[in-house]
This record gives C-alpha cells, sequence and structure tokens, in this order.
C-alpha cells in the first residue's frame, strides 16, 4: 500500500473513533438524559382519532 493509502486510512479510522467516542462521551455526559428516553408506546401517531 503506498504512504498516501496509509495516510487516508489512518485519517478514516482516526476520525470515526473520534467521532464514536463524542457521541459516546455526549450520551453518557449529558445531565438528565434518562427523561428524554421515550418507549413506542409514548408515541403518539394522531390518526386514531
Amino acid at each position: 500500500m503506498t504512504t498516501g493509502g496509509w495516510t487516508i486510512m489512518i485519517l478514516a479510522v482516526t476520525g470515526m473513533t473520534g467521532l464514536l467516542a463524542w457521541c459516546v462521551y455526549k450520551v453518557i455526559s449529558t445531565p438528565g438524559s434518562s427523561e428524554h428516553i421515550h418507549a413506542q408506546t409514548d408515541i403518539d401517531p394522531h390518526d386514531r382519532e
């Protein structure tokens, strides 16, 4: 593999790993996030009226 290929692969893997880590951090560190979790039965589609 060429140097350019290695560079692109390392940047892509690092970027995706960083994005995953940031998303996990945001989910864990957000205060009051348990109030925002809803089940399917909580969703009202308003089509049964």
